[in-house]
């Protein structure tokens, strides 16, 4: 059986990656696996190494936009207005093809439960040439590039103009709830939103690598960025003196941490363990926990993010496995994939924990074949 270090030395041998670390874990029994170099030509890559994560940040958000839950400070049936004036009286195009200027007012009101579920007709469906879709590619750029993005309220205000492309509760669509969390976090709070997740969940959780930025005394083990050049070269996007050097503007909830292979370990055994941390300190609700795991979405819903979910479900902030289409699908299996060529998963079912780094963009939404053949390991393992 090919071990995982040869799994992943294969792509750092043949050029795709310039390294990646790997870990599954199973209880206290974890196996990691760091390969290649932090930059071509660099560093060798550690198991501390540092990735920009990219969109399996959701599910930090999501949990940190639940913790308000826990508290009291916001409900699920709670309309986002009251936080987010700029949403509180949304427009929707009259059909998903219509033009921008051909809308109809939104049944009701969007809910805090449709920010978290993906469901408040702003996002990404399969079909990137509506012209809804073309207006929202102006504001909600690619997170890969923090810097693409405006302070919030500026961002908040912007989006505002954009109309709906389904009414709240109709569709799943893909990112821009994410980054509303954020946003709906600090107005909730007063905090901004690195500062509540540092407090809230890296602290207890131990994190310590994990934020929207990386200190200059850690960027010795910050790898650099890449994107296939159209060679099939590497090129790169952005190094550790670059985008993460400093905090953003807009410090993006759907893809702006930087972090670990350890560091996320902690977060997703915290969601094995009902929300609670190794040392028995509660970040979630066993209940926050449940929601955030279990599939929110209906057969119609799925299918306008089809693109995306490949026939799975969602829950708050990351896929939920319901068809075992793949040798890797279980159900219940939870978690999700980064555009930075990142993935981790938790399968609450077995109790076994997968996350794979690595630092090379992906140029769509279908998951690399190193990430799959990664699960597929992981599944037989």
């Amino acid at each position: 059986m090919t071990t995982l270090h040869d799994l992943l030395q294969a792509h750092v041998g043949a050029g795709t990656v310039p390294g990646a670390v790997g870990l599954v874990a199973r209880g206290d029994q974890v196996e990691v696996v760091a390969v290649g170099t932090q930059d071509v030509g660099g560093a060798p890559m550690a198991r501390d190494s540092i990735f920009r994560v990219a969109s399996i940040t959701k599910s930090v958000t999501a949990a940190a936009l639940l913790i308000l839950v826990d508290e009291g400070r916001i409900a699920l049936d709670d309309p986002i207005g009251r936080w987010l004036p700029e949403l509180g009286k949304p427009v929707v195009v009259r059909t998903p093809a219509s033009p921008v200027d051909d809308v109809v007012p939104a049944s009701r009101s969007i809910t805090v439960f449709d920010v978290l579920a993906s469901q408040a007709g702003y996002g990404f469906p399969s079909d990137f040439t509506l012209p809804a879709v073309q207006e929202l590619f102006t504001v909600q750029k690619d997170g890969r590039v923090p810097s693409n993005f405006p302070p919030a309220d500026e961002w908040m205000a912007a989006l505002g103009r954009i109309p709906l492309l389904y009414q709240p509760g109709a569709a799943w669509l893909y990112d821009t709830c994410s980054v509303l969390q954020g946003v709906l976090i600090s107005r909730v709070t007063g905090q901004p939103l690195p500062e509540f997740l540092a407090e809230r969940i890296f602290g207890p959780l131990g994190m310590v690598d994990t934020g929207f930025e990386v200190s200059a005394a850690k960027r010795g083990r910050f790898t650099s960025f890449y994107r296939p050049g159209a060679d099939g070269s590497l090129e790169l996007a952005d190094d550790p003196d670059g985008e993460w050097s400093s905090l953003p503007a807009l410090p993006l909830g759907n893809g702006g941490l930087a972090s670990t292979a350890d560091d996320w370990l902690a977060f997703c055994r915290m969601l094995l363990a009902g929300g609670v941390t190794a040392d028995g300190r509660r970040v979630l609700s066993a209940d926050s926990v449940r929601m955030m795991t279990t599939d929110h979405t209906n057969p119609a819903q799925r299918d306008i993010g089809r693109l995306f979910l490949e026939g799975q479900g969602w829950g708050f902030g990351g896929s939920v496995d319901i068809d075992r289409a793949n040798p890797w699908n279980a159900p219940g299996r939870y978690g999700w994939v980064g555009g930075t060529g990142t993935a981790a998963h938790i399968v609450p079912a077995t109790g076994a924990v997968t996350i794979l780094l690595t630092q090379v963009a992906a140029m769509g939404p279908v998951p690399a074949p190193v990430i799959r053949e990664f699960w597929r390991y992981a599944a037989n393992t």
